[in-house]
């Protein structure tokens, strides 16, 4: 393929894996191979069948310095789909081995792996791209304009924000990685930072930051960003969903009220990682600087104690403590 670039990728079993190949694929670029620790990998057969697979990392890293070496063969970049703590390892190794890195988000658990990180970006000369999707939302790009310039009028105004977002699990949850806080990072990190990615991206910079409830389920909190208020509520507790949203079937709420008015981003989805990677191939894209106000965010979280029902905490509290 003409122009075509190659890319591997670490993690390939994953929920979230099969949107990169689409994205490769989608792209007209090539998958020259890819690793993950566990086999059943057939959803390969329906984007790259020739690519080549390891379920071992040294294997897999042996076959990447290798196969640059041979003639002028190189992987430009490589996809990082892996559980949250490896996040950090896998850039490292792919940044090493003369490749950009597209990881998914949380980019790393902590702000000082970006800082280390940064280092390492200049030492290779190769970049760390975020995969920020909803900041590529054609609802969310449309909210974060009209914000933008009520923001020109009134520099001060600050927004009322309720966050809620429920999304049920199975014991399985809890039994894998995503369930070990410090694998995951807790349920703020795993299921909220592209929330507050979103919501500081549009609203500003974290300026206080409270948590009312901490659980291996459930995390709820506050945050004062620059311009908005926003009581925030997350969770993977199915008893946890309004009653009306379980009797039509659904097993997930996601809802952004902004000064009570219901922020509607339900749709658009489909295709938000392939225009990711169209943004990075053509000189976009979101680098280390970008994920630093979400990772500054959810590495406090998890720190914080909770002060229970005190102060301005989202009404789903009630459902737990009330």
């Amino acid at each position: 393929m003409i122009n075509s670039k190659n890319f591997a990728l670490i993690g390939a079993s994953g929920y979230i894996a099969p949107r990169h190949m689409k994205a490769i694929k989608d792209t007209s670029n090539n998958l020259v191979a890819a690793m993950d620790k566990y086999d059943g990998i057939g959803i390969m057969d329906s984007y790259f069948p020739e690519a080549s697979f390891f379920t071992e990392y040294e294997r897999f890293d042996r076959f990447v310095d290798k196969w640059h070496r041979d003639g002028n063969k190189k992987i430009e970049y490589i996809g990082i789909t892996t559980p949250n703590y490896l996040h950090d390892s896998h850039i490292r190794f792919t940044l090493k081995s003369g490749a950009h890195a597209i990881c998914e988000k949380p980019l790393v658990l902590n702000p000082h792996n970006i800082d280390q990180l940064k280092v390492i970006e200049k030492e290779t000369g190769k970049k760390v791209y975020n995969i920020l999707q909803l900041r590529l939302h054609e609802s969310i790009i449309a909210l974060k304009e009209k914000i933008s310039k009520e923001l020109e009028k009134n520099p001060n105004r600050v927004y009322d924000i309720d966050l809620t977002y429920l999304t049920s699990r199975g014991k399985w949850y809890f039994v894998s990685w995503k369930g070990d806080e410090s694998k995951s990072g807790g349920i703020a990190t795993n299921i909220g930072v592209h929330f507050f990615d979103m919501l500081s991206w549009i609203f500003g910079p974290i300026e206080e930051n409270i948590v009312h409830l901490k659980q291996s389920d459930v995390n709820a909190g506050f945050m004062k960003l620059r311009n908005a208020n926003v009581r925030w509520f997350l969770s993977v507790n199915y008893n946890y969903i309004p009653e009306k949203i379980k009797i039509i079937g659904k097993r997930t709420f996601r809802s952004i009220t902004v000064d009570g008015d219901e922020f509607e981003f339900s749709d658009g989805f489909t295709d938000l990682h392939t225009k990711s990677y169209e943004d990075i191939l053509s000189g976009g894209g979101f680098g280390l600087e970008e994920a630093r106000n979400s990772i500054d965010i959810v590495s406090t979280i998890r720190k914080l104690h909770p002060i229970g029902l005190n102060g301005e905490y989202h009404p789903f509290c009630k459902k737990i403590l009330g």
